[in-house]
């Protein structure tokens, strides 16, 4: 199994808290995609003619994109890598892109799974957040997506807010809930250097919410959650049985990618690529048919390091003989006496094969891998 991620670097305006790879200049559209089917052509050869099993465009904003956009690059895909006979196809979009007449076009198109960049459903949080849709749009957007006949659908919220409170985020939850979509992700607001909201931190204009309660909020949403029937298969992702985002879950579980697009990254278990960050090198190297690039190749620390990181992300955590497999008795030894406070504090827990981080330990898992990582 491997998987096609296409970054599509568009927005209509900068959200506050982004510091993904984006501009607003979107007369580029036409000439990016250009250069995005020409990457899928001259890099072809890159996931060694494995079979593809998901397709995920990221961005950005990718429900910019009108359908001839969409098809140009999906024929490209077509023509150059084998793919499985039902793959999960997912867009990511903003809700008010998301017009009757726009989703009744992505009706014709391969798209089979739809991830809402909702955030909140509380209007003074999208306005911190300078998102561009209310939360009326939102809540229509998943409706109409619904009626329409995408019944994957996935919304994304943001925790930790300042001035969040218990309650407020008890709202959003519900809200959530109550609209029926069988995949949830919410994440932990972080200050990204370069970000408006970072600047707003370092003024003193606005202030994080304490650890306490991002506690408690990160706990109410796994509370509510699996009460409704999800399963908290990954630190920020909650999905119905059988609607985990497969592209998503192949990322924690080592599978190779290719990474389409200015700044995207690719992953061959060898090493790590990573596009130019610039959308005028991008598409000149690409058109000229010379990808401008960075690679890192991965070592056994690297390695290593990034096993834990990814598997003691999710439910399944680190299955033992798998690991003793790739790494040998030594760097098992090392890693259980290592984990062997946080099973004595009930961070971590162990069964026969399987080593993984507990419930009690989610909210602090990233300290949890630090200690247990090669420096």
């Amino acid at each position: 199994m491997s998987c096609i991620y296409i970054h599509i670097p568009f927005c209509k305006k900068r959200c506050a808290y982004c510091d993904f790879f984006s501009q607003t200049q979107l007369d580029y559209i036409n000439i990016y995609i250009q250069a995005v089917v020409r990457e899928l052509e001259i890099r072809k050869d890159y996931l060694e003619g494995e079979t593809v099993e998901t397709i995920y465009w990221g961005g950005g904003t990718p429900s910019l994109l009108q359908p001839d956009d969409f098809e140009l690059v999906f024929d490209a895909i077509n023509r150059y890598y084998p793919l499985s006979p039902d793959p999960e196809i997912t867009l990511e979009a903003n809700p008010d892109d998301m017009s009757r007449e726009y989703v009744s076009a992505l009706r014709h198109l391969p798209f089979n799974r739809i991830s809402m960049g909702v955030q909140s459903f509380h209007e003074p949080d999208l306005r911190l957040l300078n998102r561009r849709h209310t939360a009326k749009q939102a809540m229509d957007a998943v409706a109409l997506c619904q009626h329409t006949g995408y019944s994957n659908l996935s919304i994304d919220l943001i925790y930790g807010l300042p001035g969040q409170t218990l309650s407020l985020w008890e709202q959003n939850v519900n809200k959530a809930l109550q609209l029926q979509v069988p995949h949830l992700s919410a994440y932990h607001l972080s200050y990204e250097e370069g970000t408006d909201l970072h600047r707003q931190l370092q003024t003193g204009t606005i202030e994080p919410v304490s650890d306490e309660t991002s506690e408690q909020l990160f706990n109410l949403m796994i509370d509510k959650a699996d009460d409704a029937g999800y399963v908290h298969y990954e630190i920020s992702n909650f999905g119905k049985p059988g609607c985990f985002s497969k592209h998503n879950t192949a990322y924690w579980t080592d599978r190779k990618y290719i990474g389409v697009g200015a700044a995207a990254h690719s992953y061959d278990h060898c090493s790590r690529q990573w596009n130019v960050a610039s959308l005028p090198d991008y598409m000149e190297g690409m058109m000229q048919g010379r990808p401008i690039f960075e690679k890192e190749n991965i070592d056994e620390r690297k390695r290593y390091n990034e096993y834990l990181l990814t598997r003691l992300r999710t439910m399944w955590g680190i299955q033992l003989s798998g690991f003793q497999k790739i790494f040998g008795d030594e760097r098992l030894g090392s890693l259980l006496r290592q984990s062997k406070s946080f099973l004595q504090t009930g961070l971590m827990e162990k069964t026969e094969d399987t080593l993984r981080i507990s419930r009690k330990g989610l909210f602090v898992s990233d300290g949890i891998v630090r200690e247990l990582i090669i420096n």
